[in-house]
C-alpha cells in the first residue's frame, strides 16, 4: 500500500476514541488525587524497575495510560489520533488494539532491560555497602523529594525508583507501522515542513537511538522504550505478513 486516502474512513474510530478517553481520565484522576490527597498515582501505576519496592507486574500495562504533564499527554494523544485513525481503519479494531498493547508492553520490557544494564554498570563502580544502603533506604529518601549527594548513589536511586509513564512506546509502534504502510504519505514537521513518512520514521528512530546512547544526565525521556515500541511493532508486522 503506497498511499493513504481517508475517503470513507472514520475520523475517530472506536479504539482510538476509547484510548483517548481512558488516557484523559487517568490524567485528570492523577491531578485530582494529587491535589486532594497528595496521593501520587504514578507510584502505583507507572512502570518501575523490578528491583524497586514499588514494582508490580500490572505496571507493564498501566504505565501506558499515565502521563507526567499536560504537554506530554497533549502531544501523545494528538499523535495517537493522527497515526492511529489511519491504522485502525485499515486493520480493524481488534488488530489495532492488539498491536497497540503489545508494542506498549514491549517498550516497557525494553526499558526494564536497559535500566538493568545501567544498574549493573553503576553497581560495578560502587561499594557493596553503599549499594545495600540505596536499596534499603533509597525509596524513603526519594519519596521525600531528596536524593544522595554521592553521584553514583544518586543515579542508582533514580534508576531504581523513578517511574516510566506515557503512551510513547505504543505511539512509536504506530509511527513505524504508518511509515511502512504509507511510506509516501506526507507528515508536516512543525505543521509546516512536509516530510515523507518513511524518512520521518527513519530520522526519528535514529534521533532516539542517538539520544538514548548519549544518556544525558538531564534527559528524563525513555528513548529506548520508544525504540522498543518500534522493534516490537516491526516484529509484529513481520509476523502478520508471514501468516498471510
Amino acid at each position: 500500500m503506497q498511499s493513504y486516502r481517508p475517503t470513507g474512513f472514520q475520523v475517530l474510530p472506536p479504539v482510538v476514541k476509547n484510548l483517548l478517553i481512558i488516557n484523559i481520565l487517568f490524567f485528570l484522576g492523577t491531578i485530582a488525587l494529587e491535589q486532594a490527597y497528595h496521593f501520587d498515582l504514578s507510584r502505583y501505576l507507572g512502570l518501575h524497575y523490578p528491583g524497586s519496592e514499588l514494582f508490580r507486574p500490572h505496571q507493564l500495562v498501566s504505565y501506558m495510560f499515565m502521563h507526567g504533564s499536560f504537554t506530554h499527554i497533549l502531544f501523545n494523544m494528538f499523535a495517537v489520533w493522527m497515526f492511529g485513525n489511519a491504522l485502525e481503519n485499515v486493520w480493524g479494531p481488534k488488530r489495532f488494539l492488539t498491536y497497540y498493547m503489545i508494542t506498549g508492553i514491549g517498550a516497557g520490557l525494553i526499558q526494564i532491560l536497559v535500566t538493568y544494564l545501567r544498574v549493573v554498570n553503576l553497581e560495578s563502580q560502587m561499594n557493596p555497602q553503599i549499594i545495600e544502603m540505596v536499596k534499603n533506604e533509597g525509596l524513603a529518601i526519594f519519596m521525600e523529594g531528596k536524593n544522595y549527594v554521592d553521584p553514583l548513589a544518586g543515579k542508582l536511586n533514580i534508576l531504581l525508583n523513578t517511574a516510566t509513564v506515557g503512551a510513547s512506546g505504543s505511539l512509536f509502534g504506530l509511527l513505524l507501522a504508518f511509515g511502512m504502510m504509507f511510506p509516501n504519505a506526507l507528515i508536516y514537521l512543525y505543521f509546516a515542513i512536509p516530510v515523507k513518512a518513511k524518512y520521518f520514521v527513519m530520522g526519528y528512530g535514529a534521533l532516539e537511538l542517538f539520544s538514548g546512547i548519549s544518556n544525558s544526565p538531564n534527559d528524563n525521556v525513555a528513548h529506548f522504550a520508544h525504540l522498543g515500541g518500534m522493534i516490537f511493532g516491526y516484529l509484529m508486522l513481520l509476523f502478520w505478513k508471514k501468516r498471510r
